[in-house]
């Protein structure tokens, strides 16, 4: 396992990742519990924050399917960013 430059590359994604306050997306908190509930109920947070932008959840986990919230792979998004149809 590779472990040089891990601190190095949590920094790189500190540098294009923006934290969102919890009194952003509060709004969505009831709407997102619900759709989780009977799935992971500890992922309301994500769910509550792609509703408030609007956007798409890159995930392999099945609980966000369903939600009412498109969902990208990895593969899917490595397929997009390659510009393949």
């Amino acid at each position: 396992m590779r472990t040089e430059g891990v601190g190095h590359d949590f920094q790189a994604v500190g540098s294009v990742v923006e934290r969102i306050p919890a009194a952003d997306y509060s709004a969505f908190d009831e709407a997102a519990m619900r759709r989780v509930a009977t799935r992971d109920s500890d992922d309301w947070p994500v769910l509550a924050i792609a509703l408030l932008l609007k956007a798409p959840i890159w995930t392999e986990d099945r609980d966000f399917f369903g939600t009412g919230v498109a969902t990208w792979t990895t593969n899917n998004v490595e397929i997009y960013l390659r510009g393949e149809d």
